[in-house]
């Protein structure tokens, strides 16, 4: 069987176009990235990490990122500070489950508006979901996903 060279030359030339047709099939069906128009708005899509008590909630959408941070979370507050790719123009958040809860400014932290910090009242966080609406560039970003990634436990913060 392998002393047939038209069985070697198979054996050779079927992973290159298996490959080829890989990668060319990609560049055909795939959508182009474009840049963001200024007036849209675009969906942020929340990273694994929020779906984890790790303290940090990553959103993305292409270049845009945000990344929340749980500061300090007692029975009546939640303290959230975020830290920004690039500088916003405004940011809303809210702990809502049904919709009806209002949003509230963030109000930033730094000069250069890559940072902000809001303190909402936290009651049942197990029910609510974080929603985040921000502008940059007059563009909109909007995103939501669950509280669980603002208590922040690792192995060395259980009791034992």
């Amino acid at each position: 069987m392998f002393k047939n060279k038209h069985f070697i030359v198979a054996l050779i030339v079927a992973p290159i176009l298996a490959v080829i047709t890989y990668f060319g099939i990609d560049m055909a069906v795939s959508e182009k990235p474009h840049a963001a128009k200024q007036g849209e708005s675009y969906k942020l899509i929340s990273k694994s990490n929020c779906r984890y008590t790790s303290g940090l909630c990553d959103f993305e959408n292409g270049e845009f990122k945000i990344q929340f941070r749980s500061e300090k979370l007692t029975e009546n507050t939640l303290d959230l500070t975020l830290k920004a790719k690039f500088p916003l123009q405004g940011i809303k958040v809210s702990l809502d489950e049904n919709g009806n809860t209002k949003p509230v400014n963030m109000t930033a932290t730094s000069a250069d508006k890559r940072n902000w910090a809001v303190s909402l009242p936290a009651s049942d966080l197990d029910t609510k979901q974080l929603r985040v609406v921000a502008q940059a560039d007059n563009t909109y970003y909007f995103g939501e996903t669950d509280t669980t990634f603002v208590v922040y436990e690792t192995l060395f913060t259980e009791d034992k």
